[in-house]
């Protein structure tokens, strides 16, 4: 059984900035979960208590989801991310990317940019999977109940995203199974936790491994 404890985010930050850089001179961080855990939101707030310890400098964000084709490109966007993103940092330059627009259905022309600082957050569904944990500093997995996703889902994007959604969950409950995440991530947090926290400054850890060698212990 695991025993739920609140941790701050300052905390984290800071093991974090002390950790070993592994991808080129940048500590990454993989925030990864189902849709609807609450990803956006842990990596949000990470970055905010970087910022703070940094003195404003606040760490680059990337949203998995900015990166895909439509739909059909659950888990075969990483190609796209390895080389805008990781490869230049890998290399110790600067990356970017185009943004997808899921209105328009298309790239958009802007780019991104990627600075190659000292640390990157990127959180997404299949953001620690097996083939990035070798550069990862921190690896996260963000849980939830599969009703409680669902309802967030709906209420963020609408309801005729359902039939969608619904092939969207199957591929993310393969791809877990397969890629082995939940015992490989250094860090497990309740996305929709009972424990009273303020948690704009608190998470709460449901579990935690070393599987990836990183800074949470």
């Amino acid at each position: 059984m695991n025993v739920a404890v609140i941790e701050a985010y300052s905390g984290l930050a800071r093991r974090v900035l002390a950790g070993p850089a592994r991808l080129g001179r940048t500590r990454l961080v993989a925030v990864d979960g189902p849709s609807g855990a609450g990803k956006s939101r842990f990596a949000t707030r990470l970055a905010d208590a970087v910022a703070e310890l940094a003195g404003g400098a606040r760490p680059p964000l990337v949203h998995t989801d900015d990166l895909l084709d439509g739909w059909d490109d659950q888990l075969t966007f990483w190609t796209r991310l390895d080389e805008q993103v990781l490869g230049p940092l890998r290399a110790g330059r600067a990356g970017g990317y185009r943004r997808y627009s899921w209105v328009r259905r298309r790239f958009l022309d802007r780019v991104v940019p990627v600075p190659a600082g000292p640390m990157l957050i990127v959180e997404g569904v299949s953001a620690a999977r097996a083939a990035v944990r070798p550069e990862v500093t921190l690896s996260v997995l963000v849980t939830a109940p599969a009703e409680l996703r669902l309802r967030r889902a709906l209420a963020r994007d609408g309801e005729q995203i359902l039939p969608e959604l619904r092939r969207w969950h199957a591929g993310e409950r393969a791809h877990f199974a397969a890629d082995g995440t939940a015992a490989a991530v250094d860090l497990v947090v309740d996305g929709a936790p009972d424990l009273p926290h303020d948690g704009d400054r608190y998470y709460v850890r449901v579990g935690r491994r070393s599987g990836s060698g990183g800074v949470a212990g």
